[in-house]
């Protein structure tokens, strides 16, 4: 999408009124403008389907986080009954499935941040889009009724000053699309990370199965050392 829609919206965004602008003296300025907005209406669509992706991941990711949290809550039980039983073999490994529960919910709640922020920069998007359609409605409407009055379709200062509010769409834009790449570089480490941090993840689970059964051991009967 970064490679294809964002660069469509951003070039909708900085250039098609200026463009516009420029070729007032087109053989088919209206037909122009007109295929301007169609091609606006078109890329709308098009991120609208992007951020109805954005939005089914963010569901599918929530889900599992209930699924998971669930599953840590039933487990509780089954540590306790284990234990009651005196199967510390049972415990350690349902307490064991607890942390990989544990370990698993930090990663899908910043995949779901990802898909959040994803989802709000594509709104932005189609907030800018609706944005440039409307200055191009009315960019159209003022030249048909200049055609119909007779008179030039703009002054020089009404030109300047629609190049001037191009430019800021542009310049806004622009840092819509910096925090975009800043959100896909933050992304792209986190593989390499977790490789260099598995062999120390994996002797702290082990810790953490032993002090958390010792510790449910000591609150069932107070006088263990």
């Amino acid at each position: 999408m970064a490679d294809t829609v964002a660069n469509r919206v951003s070039r909708i965004i900085a250039g098609s009124a200026h463009a516009l602008l420029d070729k007032v003296e087109n053989l088919a300025p209206d037909a122009m403008m007109a295929q301007s907005i169609r091609e606006i209406e078109q890329v709308i669509a098009e991120v609208r389907v992007d951020l109805g992706k954005a939005e089914a991941a963010k569901h599918l990711v929530l889900s599992q986080m209930a699924k998971l949290n669930g599953e840590h809550e039933e487990l509780s039980g089954q540590v306790e009954a284990a234990i009651a039983q005196g199967r510390d073999d049972l415990a350690s490994a349902a307490i064991g499935r607890q942390t990989d529960i544990e370990d698993l919910l930090p990663v899908l709640q910043k995949s779901l941040d990802e898909h959040t922020e994803h989802g709000k920069e594509l709104e932005s998007y189609v907030v800018a889009l609706l944005a440039k359609r409307r200055e191009l409605d009315q960019l159209r409407t003022d030249y048909q009724a200049s055609l119909a009055s007779g008179s030039p379709s703009q002054s020089p200062a009404e030109g300047s000053d629609r190049q001037s509010r191009v430019e800021d769409a542009e310049s806004s834009f622009g840092r819509v699309l910096a925090r975009q790449t800043g959100v896909a570089n933050l992304t792209s480490g986190a593989a390499t990370e977790a490789a260099k941090l598995k062999e120390l993840a994996d002797m702290q689970r082990g810790l953490r199965i032993a002090e958390r059964l010792a510790a449910l051991k000591a609150s069932r009967d107070p006088g263990q050392n």
